[in-house]
């Protein structure tokens, strides 16, 4: 497996509290990688730390199968970044902000600056300073800054805050373009679930700083919990019955609805033995469980697994 992103036991501490724990994460050339976790889980942190913003205080780091230690910086070179609230010059067009960057990465095809603000929305503005900007507007400038000099690793922190609806959907499809086109491998980190799913080839879920799950998109797909909705006659006895004959989770939402959990049979099996026992089945539905159910879920059950130790 070639791997462009890998950390092993990396940890950092501050104030002699681990707010990155033992950290080995694998990234796969190529992919897209979503990185999920509540508010001070570590995201951030650790997206600095491969960026070499912030030292680690043990573990190791590896990109592009060099290891990347406190004096590294020409690996720099082939990753573009946008790691929290992005900083420009303030007087300064977008173009002439690309124009900078460009120059000091050293990257000399001016040609793709225009085609890079065609990419992120930013076409039509080349005379408004960066001072004039919205926050989407910002957003925008600093996805393109990020991928004006064609790298080989895109590593974004929330890149859709202050985007509206559309601008997400044109990030989004950005992004998946930047993978199939130029063959970039992205580490995208969002709070809007929903987002990642849509677009990742891994996901990695972090909390409290430790790594917790680190698993295929498709693969989570397969692991997801379905769960079968059903309109009867007598959720009472249809409970009693599914319960009984199926072994499985059964819930009454209300006097002609169950909801049946952690069941391994077809919906047509249990319709029709609920049938043969008097139920009368009026309607059913299977409902996948979402990936910020299966998050949340993830997140929640570590938490209180966490104090009882």
């Amino acid at each position: 497996m070639n791997y462009i992103i890998q950390t092993h036991q990396l940890t950092k501490h501050y104030a002699g509290k681990p707010v990155i724990n033992q950290v080995s994460m694998n990234i796969k050339e190529g992919e897209i990688y979503g990185f999920l976790g509540p508010n001070g889980a570590g995201k951030t942190t650790l997206m600095k730390m491969l960026l070499n913003l912030v030292k680690p205080t043990s573990g190791d780091i590896f990109i592009l199968n060099q290891p990347i230690m406190a004096h590294s910086y020409t690996y720099l070179k082939n990753i573009g970044s946008l790691i929290e609230y992005p900083i420009f010059y303030e007087e300064l067009t977008a173009q002439e902000n690309l124009k900078m960057h460009c120059a000091y990465m050293g990257y000399k095809d001016q040609t793709h600056i225009k085609k890079v603000l065609d990419i992120v929305g930013l076409q039509q503005i080349e005379r408004k300073k960066v001072k004039e900007f919205s926050l989407g507007m910002r957003q925008r400038l600093a996805i393109g800054r990020a991928i004006v000099a064609k790298p080989k690793i895109l590593i974004l922190d929330e890149p859709i805050n202050g985007l509206d609806p559309i601008g997400i959907k044109e990030v989004r499809e950005l992004l998946v373009m930047l993978k199939q086109q130029y063959k970039m491998t992205i580490l995208i980190s969002s709070h809007i679930v929903s987002e990642i799913e849509s677009i990742a080839d891994t996901i990695g879920v972090l909390n409290d700083g430790e790594l917790i799950e680190e698993i295929p998109m498709q693969s989570l797909r397969d692991k997801r919990q379905s769960m079968i909705a059903m309109v009867v006659s007598d959720t009472k006895k249809a409970k009693q019955i599914v319960e009984e004959k199926f072994h499985a989770n059964v819930q009454i939402m209300n006097v002609r609805t169950l909801n049946i959990q952690q069941v391994n049979v077809k919906p047509s099996t249990i319709t029709k033995h609920l049938i043969m026992h008097g139920v009368d089945v009026d309607k059913v539905e299977t409902l996948h469980q979402s990936l910020e159910d299966y998050f949340v879920k993830k997140i929640n059950w570590r938490n209180q697994n966490d104090s009882f130790n």
